[in-house]
């Protein structure tokens, strides 16, 4: 394996920035300090992972300390970067951007924030790069965020699976039931990387209605955000994502109640949903009997209205 260390660049006075805020409580500082990453290009139905990386980018300071050589990580022709020509001339380039942020939650609470395209090839390289950034920095708890789509129905809560390097970290959280084998990712290996080298990683999925899995559906990222809280202790601000949900549940709401094959859709899974949850007191959302209704089922009027919800984002 190539040197690690020459895949990334630390910027100056990187540790500086991690120091807790000035008037943050020292009470209330977590520990261990924490890296949150998600990682655009595997499984992420909802969009809900980008929404909630997106959302703490927006709502809250950051800093780049460390950048990554997307050169070397990215295959620019399966994911080819958007380029802007005006009249006569290219003008702009939307240049891909693998970094990692130092953050702090609204306690004045110092984490840090991995986020940016997949890496295409070099995953080995990439886990041992990010592996050196956390020992640099002090990081103790490495948790992953994405979502999975799920035979659920959006008038639920929405629930998370969590997987993590050690049982302790995720005994207060629904669990995956059976052993899989699954198509593989540059985050779910740097979790094994990092528990074979002894460090505390791990992650949470939200379960999105698989009929909203191709929509943005920024009730999952608030609650990846919530489970993160809770997890955490970092102070994580929710409330556009709350104001997002809401607007988009209302939405699809009145698409649903004007297409009767779509009601019954939503009523069918709510009936599997309410009954797994009367007989076991939680929904088993992975059991193995769970099978997701097929597009025949939805039905095309149903399609036509869960596809116009990709008009949607959060502000």
């Amino acid at each position: 394996m190539l040197d690690p260390t020459e895949l990334y660049q630390v910027e100056e006075d990187a540790e500086a920035t991690l120091a807790p805020a000035e008037d943050a409580p020292v009470t209330d500082v977590p520990e261990p300090r924490v890296l949150l990453h998600h990682l655009g290009g595997y499984i992420d139905a909802g969009h809900a992972g980008r929404l909630a990386m997106d959302h703490l980018l927006t709502v809250l300071p950051a800093t780049i300390i460390a950048t990554f050589d997307v050169d070397q990580l990215l295959d620019y022709r399966s994911r080819r970067p958007t380029m802007t020509f005006d009249r006569d001339r290219w003008a702009d380039y939307d240049e891909p951007l693998l970094a990692l942020y130092t953050m702090h939650d609204l306690a004045g609470t110092p984490f840090l924030l991995l986020t940016g395209p997949e890496p295409d090839s070099q995953w080995e390289r990439f886990a041992a790069a990010v592996g050196e950034l956390i020992e640099r920095f002090g990081v103790g708890l490495t948790v992953g965020v994405n979502a999975i789509p799920m035979a659920v129905p959006h008038t639920r809560p929405a629930g998370v699976t969590a997987h993590a390097t050690r049982p302790g970290l995720i005994s207060d959280h629904e669990q995956w039931s059976n052993t899989a084998e699954l198509p593989g990712s540059a985050g779910a290996l740097l979790e094994l990387r990092l528990g074979q080298a002894g460090h505390d990683a791990m992650g949470l999925a939200a379960h999105v209605p698989h009929y909203l899995a191709e929509t943005e559906y920024p009730q999952a990222a608030r609650t990846l955000l919530d489970h993160v809280s809770v997890s955490t202790g970092l102070l994580l601000p929710t409330e556009a994502l709350t104001e997002a949900a809401e607007e988009i549940g209302a939405d699809i709401e009145r698409k649903v109640a004007s297409s009767e094959q779509a009601s019954r859709v939503v009523r069918a899974l709510e009936r599997r949903y309410d009954s797994t949850v009367a007989a076991e007191g939680r929904p088993s959302l992975l059991a193995d009997d769970q099978q997701l209704p097929t597009a025949d089922e939805l039905g095309a009027e149903a399609e036509a209205f869960l596809a116009e919800q990709e008009d949607h984002g959060t502000n």
